[in-house]
C-alpha cells in the first residue's frame, strides 16, 4: 500500500540541513505500523512528507513515496488534494487547535464528504451521525450542534478521528494523537483506533514518543533517531530483544509501576 524509498528532507534555512536521511520502509494494507523516537527524530516530518504537507518554499524532498500505485512526490496539487482526506486521513497532535473554533463539529466532520463525494445532504448527514456514533461520542444529534470549546480534549480527538475516517481511507496517519490526553482517555483512543483497523482494514501509521502506547496498538515498529531509522521489526521482538543501544535506552525509559512511585 505504502512504499517509502530513500526519503531525504532538507530545510533551506539550515546549513547542510538534512532533517531526514534516506529513510525507507513499507506498509501493507491494513497494517498497524508505529514510528517511535524522541522529539526531533524526524517522525512527524516523515508523515508530513507522505501527505505533501511540508511547504515547498522551505523544504526539499528527495526519494520516492508510492501510495497505492501513485507517485506522491510527482502528483499534481489537485490530485494530492483528492488523496488527502479521501484515501489518506490525518489526525494531528492537538485536536482542539486543529478544529475550527467558530464552526460546529457536525459541519467539520462533514467537510471531507463535501470535498470528495457526491452524496446528497441527507446522505451526508446520515454518515456524520454514524461517524460520531462509531467513535463513541454521546448523543450524536446533540454533539453535531456543539462547538469544539464545548467538548473535552478526548471528545475533540474523537471528532478528529471521525472526520479522518468518514471517507473510509486506506491509510490513517495518527501523529501523537493522545499527547494532551489523560491516561484513561489515551487507552480509550488506542482501543478505538485498533477497533477501526480491525473493522475497516484501514492501515494505521501511528507516530509517538510513547512506546507503551505503540506496543499496545501496533504490530510492527520503526525506531528513528536524528533523522535515521536505527531499528525496525515486529513490535514484540523489538521491545523484548532490542538490538540497538538507542532502542535499549528508549525501552529502559518506559515508566513502570515501580518507577512511578519512587
Amino acid at each position: 500500500m505504502l512504499e517509502v524509498k530513500n526519503l531525504v528532507i532538507r530545510f533551506h534555512d539550515r546549513i547542510g540541513g538534512e532533517a531526514v536521511h534516506g529513510v525507507s520502509f513499507n506498509m501493507e494494507a491494513g497494517e498497524r505500523l508505529g514510528i517511535v523516537g524522541e522529539s526531533g527524530a524526524g517522525k512527524t516530518l516523515t508523515a508530513l512528507a507522505i501527505t505533501r504537507l511540508l511547504k515547498s518554499e522551505t523544504t526539499e524532498i528527495d526519494g520516492e513515496i508510492n501510495f497505492m500505485g501513485k507517485d506522491i512526490l510527482h502528483t499534481s496539487d489537485k490530485e494530492m488534494r483528492d488523496i488527502r482526506g479521501k484515501d489518506i486521513g490525518f489526525i494531528f497532535q492537538d485536536p482542539v487547535a486543529s478544529l475550527n473554533p467558530l464552526m460546529k463539529v457536525g459541519p467539520q466532520i462533514e467537510e471531507p464528504l463535501l470535498l470528495h463525494t457526491e452524496l446528497s445532504k441527507q446522505e451526508r448527514q446520515k454518515r456524520v451521525l454514524q461517524a460520531i456514533n462509531d467513535v463513541d461520542l454521546p448523543d450524536p444529534d446533540v454533539t453535531i450542534r456543539k462547538y469544539p470549546h464545548q467538548l473535552s480534549g478526548g471528545q475533540c480527538q474523537r471528532v478528529m478521528i471521525a472526520s479522518a475516517l468518514i471517507c473510509h481511507p486506506a491509510l490513517l496517519i495518527a501523529d501523537e494523537p493522545t499527547t494532551a490526553l489523560d491516561v484513561t482517555v489515551q487507552t480509550q483512543i488506542i482501543k478505538l483506533l485498533k477497533r477501526k483497523n480491525e473493522q475497516e482494514n484501514v492501515g494505521i501509521l501511528y507516530i509517538s514518543h510513547d512506546l507503551s502506547l505503540v506496543r499496545r496498538l501496533c504490530t510492527r515498529v520503526i525506531v528513528m533517531y536524528h533523522g535515521d531509522i536505527v531499528e525496525s521489526g515486529d513490535v514484540e521482538q523489538v521491545f523484548t530483544q532490542p538490538r540497538e543501544a538507542y532502542t535499549q535506552r528508549l525501552i529502559a525509559a518506559i515508566p513502570t509501576r515501580s518507577k512511578r512511585y519512587v
